[in-house]
């Protein structure tokens, strides 16, 4: 009887061909409260989908935030003896806005013919609609028996910490269900209080087996991420939510007697049932550092460290550069341990240090940081640098630790010049020198001389320029001396400027086709920007905060609904990056440099 019907089924497959194809599109539901998703699928019919080209989807992206998509998925029947297979484009959606839009529509190419689908129509209203009751059949499952067998855990390796410690917290997926791959990001977790740090995780979760309360699951982790206190008090991280398709198989239950058959689990039709996953709310207890015993020279640094320095030379002639490098490494937050101060003695005029970062994220936060100094000696004779010095917090230790470098002596010949008037170009030193000759050899007629002088257009102007010069010199150094001592004006003026540069390096980035360093350049743009812009240090910064800030400012909703899509989309797309091609790349770029030119606009109007 089993061989009756395997050999017919293959029959009919074989023998019966699909006389039509159709491309539709549909909506879960036409009507979506604002804060809601829904689902939009296209789904082709016909006998060969292999047959099918140049899948074009509408502009979603204008009125609605792609949370996923587009998913594809296929599927092949056989009913009273026709064979239909089907591919279907699904997307999971957010509205912007209130109101009604519509949904333009869909295209492709089947054996050169094309195909389009009819546009929809969607309504998004405010607050939220009642859940669809769902099929309760023998096959389904409710949702509390889902969250049950389906859920995630948000654990932190520590529950209290020092300000500036790090607590790293793991997010892991349990499951007993079978689930898709295409996961997608409904909400990420927000870090109020933190200063947070993604840490490197695998692209594809990889599983393993652990029993809680005597059953079986299969866990991976999802997300990792670095969390350094900048407040103290219990600190809460919100939820992380993620959208997880399970893979359901439907039962036709139709009587028919091939329906045993079918619902074989190799011809069966899998439906997929999305639901969305939340994790706990993790808790940090913070406290803050120790009040004693505390170096004068402590501007914040937490962790482990060593300090080294080192020049290039100890025997220099005046006005030759000396290179002085300083490096602080160990465990810690790199990113934010403040350039230690160096004193030089008299005589020596040094320049902007050159500050460069190599971080470790595989687990705990690690790495190196590089300062380094030019300095040029001016004047001849031997000068020694005092000892480099840096302290910090050590949590493990519970104590307050200094570093010190060993000083440094300098040995400074005099130059080509006499040291005298080092820091003064050889060709000044030489005229001055002709000058006093000049002097000694032929005095000549004084008063004559000395009344001819003065009437001397050149004579004035030999006196008024240089005072010209040193007064508009001291003005500058004035004006450099203010700017620099009020950093908060600096980031301000230069906010666009560095912007643009991370944008130049995200540019290269997507020709390279490197998604994940793109948009992390990306965000880096916008978010050192708005921290450049709103003067928000980078420990208190959050996307929510820049936006309330902004909106003080009276910028635009439109710019603000802009500036969240994008940040919105790299944050997704960091976590599992989307494949939307290089025109995709483009928009998002062409998306990021708007928004920071309108709020510039904005700001300065």
């Amino acid at each position: 009887m089993n061989f009756l019907k395997i050999f017919t089924a293959i029959y009919l497959v074989l023998g019966v061909e699909l006389l039509s194809q159709s491309f539709s599109a549909s909506v879960n539901s036409t009507t979506v409260p604002l804060n809601d998703r829904f689902e939009l699928s296209f789904t082709f019919e016909g006998q060969d989908i292999n047959a099918i080209k140049g899948f074009t989807p509408p502009d979603l992206n204008k009125d609605f935030l792609v949370l996923s998509g587009p998913n594809q998925s296929t599927s092949m029947q056989i009913i009273n003896g026709a064979v239909s297979a089907s591919i279907s484009y699904s997307y999971y959606l957010q509205p912007r806005n209130l109101g009604k839009y519509t949904i333009s529509s869909a295209k492709l190419f089947y054996k050169d013919r094309e195909f389009k689908t009819d546009p929809i129509k969607i309504e998004v209203i405010a607050g939220s609609t009642k859940p669809k009751q769902t099929d309760q059949s023998n096959d389904n499952v409710s949702e509390k028996e889902i969250g049950e067998n389906l859920f995630i855990r948000a654990i932190v390796d520590k529950q209290k910490v020092y300000k500036g410690e790090q607590v790293t917290v793991t997010y892991k997926l349990y499951t007993r269900l079978d689930i898709a791959a295409q996961m997608s990001v409904s909400k990420l977790p927000s870090y109020q209080g933190f200063w947070a740090e993604e840490l490197e995780t695998s692209p594809n979760i990889s599983f393993s087996n652990e029993v809680i309360n005597g059953k079986q699951f299969r866990v991976g982790i999802i997300k990792r991420a670095a969390l350094f206190p900048s407040q103290t008090g219990e600190l809460s991280l919100t939820p992380f939510e993620l959208k997880v398709p399970i893979l359901e198989k439907k039962k036709r239950g139709t009587g028919n007697i091939f329906d045993d058959f079918f619902d074989d689990p190799f011809f069966g039709r899998r439906e997929t049932y999305e639901y969305t996953a939340r994790s706990n709310t993790a808790k940090v207890t913070c406290i803050d550092l120790p009040k004693e015993n505390v170096p004068a020279n402590f501007k914040g640094a937490v962790g482990d460290f060593i300090l080294s320095a080192k020049i290039d030379k100890e025997k220099v002639k005046a006005n030759e550069p000396i290179a002085l490098k300083v490096e602080i490494s160990g465990t810690g937050n790199m990113q934010l341990i403040t350039v230690p101060e160096i004193k030089l003695p008299t005589g020596f005029e040094k320049y902007e240090p050159k500050i460069s970062e190599q971080i470790n994220r595989t687990s705990t936060i690690s790495g190196k940081k590089t300062i380094d100094y030019l300095i040029v000696p001016r004047l001849a004779g031997k000068v020694t640098i005092a000892p480099i010095e840096f302290s910090y917090f050590n949590p493990r230790k519970k104590t307050y630790e200094s570093l010190n470098s060993s000083p440094f002596t300098i040995e400074v010949m005099k130059g080509d010049a006499a040291s005298d008037f080092s820091g003064v170009p050889k060709e000044e030193i030489k005229l001055l020198d002709n000058d006093i000759r000049y002097l000694k050899v032929d005095l000549g007629n004084i008063e004559q001389n000395h009344q001819f002088v003065l009437m001397s257009y050149w004579f004035w102007g030999g006196v008024a320029l240089p005072l010209i010069g040193l007064i508009g010199l001291i003005a500058w150094r004035k004006r450099d001396e203010r700017i620099s001592a009020n950093l908060q004006l600096l980031r301000y003026q230069r906010a666009q400027k560095m912007a643009k540069s991370r944008l130049k390096i995200a540019k290269n980035l997507m020709t390279t086709n490197n998604y994940e360093a793109f948009y992390a350049e990306i965000s880096k743009a916008l978010f050192g920007y708005l921290e450049d812009k709103l003067h928000i240090p980078k420990s208190e910064f959050s996307l929510e905060y820049a936006l309330e800030q902004l909106t003080k400012k009276n910028i635009k909703p439109s710019i603000l609904d802009d500036l969240k899509s994008v940040a919105e989309k790299c944050e997704y797309a960091r976590f599992a990056p989307p494949k939307i091609g290089q025109e995709g790349l483009n928009q998002i770029y062409d998306a990021s440099a708007n928004v920071i030119i309108e709020i510039e606009k904005a700001l300065a109007g």
